[in-house]
């Protein structure tokens, strides 16, 4: 049996591949994903996240654009970055008004369900 580190989507899974013989019966054998370390950590995932109230994305898909800066003031139901998921354009609103602490995503980047989009104090 050999052992493979693959990266999919720059998500890397350790996958074990073994070689058989004519006639014989795969073994089945799941997908691990590798561990974090040999994975290399999405930027958003490693900013601080300071104090406050986190924003953060209803679904899977792509930041279109960030409407806010660190700073910036913010009232409630404003919207704080545009998220494309499906071909439709998603406003992100705030859920309270505030001061801009931490902006955790860029432009064009890929996030998942839940991850932080900001965070108003």
């Amino acid at each position: 049996m050999k052992r493979y580190n693959i990266t999919v989507n720059g998500k890397a899974y350790d996958v074990a591949v073994e070689e058989l013989e004519a006639g014989a019966a795969p073994a089945p054998v799941a997908a691990a994903p590798a561990p974090a370390a040999a994975a290399p950590a999405p930027a958003a995932a490693a900013a601080p996240v300071a104090d406050g109230t986190k924003v953060s994305a209803p679904m899977p898909g792509t930041i279109l654009d960030v409407k806010v800066s660190v700073g910036d003031t913010v009232s409630e139901g404003q919207a704080v970055a545009i998220l494309e998921a499906m071909k439709m354009e998603n406003d992100i609103n705030s859920p309270c008004a505030g001061k801009v602490l931490s902006v955790n995503v860029n432009k064009g980047e890929t996030v998942e369900t839940g991850s932080i989009v900001c965070v108003i104090g």
